[in-house]
């Protein structure tokens, strides 16, 4: 039998674009995009990127970290998107995540990263994560395996298949509306246009694996 995939969430290094501060699309002011009926409002991106910002700050490689993030707003709105897909595909399932989970992958992360401040060098690094970010990508995490599991996906080329059209499905109903000035979602691909998506990696379940720019 096949290992159960073990899952992450990633996002690319792009070519640098400007950070948006404006409002939203003429059919939904102030929202950076619209999921299921329900908005993202521009200031809660724009709290994300601050908190990404500040805690890059902080760090001794914050000009290296600045420089390499410089379209963090679209890499956050491609994760705020997706973490409602991911929801979405979770109730369909009867999935969620314990609090216990929670906890104990937190802790199992921060065991292989070599404690807690280095847990939080990596993610900030390798995925754009704040400290105050750290529980939603653990909670990202453990729901992705658990519905991997429940869908009795493996490594191989057809278990990935299985479950980016799961993800796609579930995307297509959620009809998302993305202000034009951030992309455009593309329903097959789960993810903004001209981004990478923060999908399904075939990777261990240590943060520190996730490569810079995967």
């Amino acid at each position: 039998m096949h290992r159960r995939t073990a899952l992450t969430v990633s996002a690319a290094l792009l070519a640098a674009a400007p950070l948006l501060t404006a409002c939203g699309s003429d059919a939904h002011p102030g929202a950076a995009a619209v999921v299921g009926g329900e908005r993202i409002e521009v200031s809660s991106l724009q709290a994300q990127v601050k908190d990404v910002r500040a805690a890059q700050a902080a760090s001794p490689q914050a000009a290296q970290l600045v420089a390499a993030t410089g379209d963090l707003g679209r890499r956050k709105l491609n994760v705020m998107i997706f973490d409602r897909v991911v929801d979405k595909v979770a109730r369909d399932n009867g999935v969620t995540a314990t609090r216990a989970e929670l906890q104990q992958t937190r802790a199992s992360f921060v065991r292989q990263a070599g404690g807690e401040d280095q847990l939080e060098a990596v993610l900030l690094q390798e995925q754009g994560v704040a400290p105050d970010q750290i529980d939603a990508f653990v909670r990202r995490n453990v729901l992705m395996n658990k519905i991997a599991a429940k869908l009795g996906v493996t490594e191989d080329a057809a278990g990935q298949k299985k479950l980016t059209d799961v993800f796609s499905a579930a995307s297509k109903e959620l009809a998302v509306d993305v202000n034009p000035r951030y992309g455009r979602w593309d329903d097959a691909q789960v993810r903004l246009s001209d981004t990478t998506a923060p999908w399904l990696r075939q990777i261990s379940q240590d943060p520190a694996a996730v490569p810079s720019g995967a």
